[in-house]
């Protein structure tokens, strides 16, 4: 790469990996790729953000700082097959050295040397040129040679995710890595804020300044967001950018949005009908999952640490929580003297699942349980089934398929390798 590649090579910027490419085990092209460029007009205008969202997402973006085909390699369409599949691993890899994803990769071609052909042949969409900036120590010094700005979205609607008010969950690597906040009806018509007015405010109507619905619909989301304690949730909601506290219905005092204090929020948590707050809280989640369309899973777990003298028996729950975000919408108790084939029922008598779909478990595979899912709830039912099961297993094991033949390319393109600071894991795309 030093000798080769017209711009040298003495290392990269911030994060950063490099790439191997090969046809078989024979080296045919090498890559680098670092830290997305700090400010480039046409990127940030094309994705929409704002300044604030710039510096905290810009590290999503990665730059594509060197491609380089080795002499004397003579292959129809190696450029755009290369880069084909060296994006199509690039985040994963990125989440395995840095510990977050990428979702947007750009690159600089120098429209005196190169006319970007194999870049647009991978999928790249050219934005525009720069205007010939370049950062020397901190300050940006004019070159007088423009280049060419191409982008490469790594995951549908990119931009999107990046100028969203909430940032996905799965970039954030929160404790609820699906939970889509810009999806979920916090303050709108039928949302959440509008469904805790009807709770009774247990303080003193005198000097009241945020209603107990503005602070509970705050809490709730830290809550969700993986706060667990006073401090923490009041941090997080004191962390909210404007557009944030304006999505969740904060009023507008003067230039700002203002937020409740830690006391506040600590009074009204410790003071609310926590039984109210958790029915409106679970019937919102639940009409949340049926709106996006989720599915509800079933299961029954024993409670850690519920065993003690006076209950020689450990509490035992069941449950209905929603797959792509792990929200449990409602729960019930199983007695001692049961189990949960019969408290299914009792879990979903109440809610509305018409058209979705219920997944259970092994042990809930009953067709009085069939019956009840399709017939009175209107839904319709995943049931796993195993090899004991009777007739059922005997039909579904009746369906397989006798066999599978996994066809081997007679020539394969492979992008090997990425270097981190002189490590390499080689791993073939």
């Amino acid at each position: 790469m030093a000798t080769r590649h017209y711009l040298g090579f003495r290392g990269l910027v911030g994060e950063s990996l490099y790439y191997v490419a090969g046809v078989e085990n024979e080296w045919v092209a090498l890559l680098g790729w670092a830290a997305a460029a700090w400010m480039c007009r046409p990127r940030d205008q094309w994705i929409g953000w704002t300044r604030a969202q710039q510096w905290a997402r810009l590290r999503f973006v990665v730059n594509n700082v060197r491609f380089l085909i080795l002499p004397d390699v003579r292959v129809p369409n190696l450029a755009s097959k290369v880069l084909a599949l060296n994006t199509r691993r690039l985040s994963a890899d990125w989440q395995a050295v840095y510990g977050h994803p990428v979702v947007l990769a750009e690159t600089f071609v120098d429209p005196a040397r190169f006319a970007g052909t194999s870049y647009r042949a991978a999928g790249w969409q050219y934005l525009g040129d720069t205007q010939g900036f370049a950062r020397h120590h901190h300050r940006y010094v004019r070159h007088g040679h423009p280049k060419g700005l191409w982008v490469r979205p790594l995951e549908p609607n990119s931009p999107a995710v990046l100028q969203a008010s909430f940032l996905s969950a799965a970039l954030t690597q929160g404790a609820l890595t699906m939970l889509d906040f810009n999806a979920l009806n916090w303050s709108g018509p039928g949302g959440l804020r509008e469904r805790l007015t009807r709770l009774t405010d247990p303080r003193h109507r005198r000097g009241i300044r945020h209603a107990v619905d503005q602070v509970l619909v705050l809490a709730l989301a830290a809550v969700l967001a993986g706060q667990r304690n006073y401090i923490a949730i009041s941090d997080w909601i004191h962390d909210l950018s404007p557009d944030q506290r304006a999505a969740f219905g904060c009023p507008r005092w003067g230039t700002t949005y203002k937020v409740p204090s830690e006391p506040t929020i600590r009074r009204v948590l410790q003071q609310v009908d926590a039984d109210e707050v958790d029915s409106i809280f679970n019937g919102w989640l639940d009409d949340e999952s049926r709106r996006l369309g989720d599915a509800i899973a079933v299961d029954g777990k024993s409670l850690r640490g519920s065993e003690h003298g006076a209950r020689p028996r450990a509490g035992h729950l069941l449950s209905g929580f929603v797959h792509r975000t792990g929200q449990v919408i409602r729960q019930v108790d199983v007695e001692r003297k049961t189990n949960e084939i019969p408290k299914i029922r009792d879990l979903l008598d109440p809610l509305e699942i018409t058209g979705q779909i219920v997944t259970v478990d092994a042990l809930h595979t009953q067709r009085h349980t069939a019956s009840y899912v399709v017939d009175e709830k209107q839904a319709h039912y995943v049931m796993e089934v195993k090899g004991k099961s009777g007739d059922h297993g005997r039909g579904h094991r009746s369906r397989q398929p006798r066999g599978f033949f996994p066809l081997r390319p007679r020539r394969s393109i492979g992008v090997t390798g990425a270097w981190k600071g002189g490590s390499c894991g080689p791993r073939r795309c």
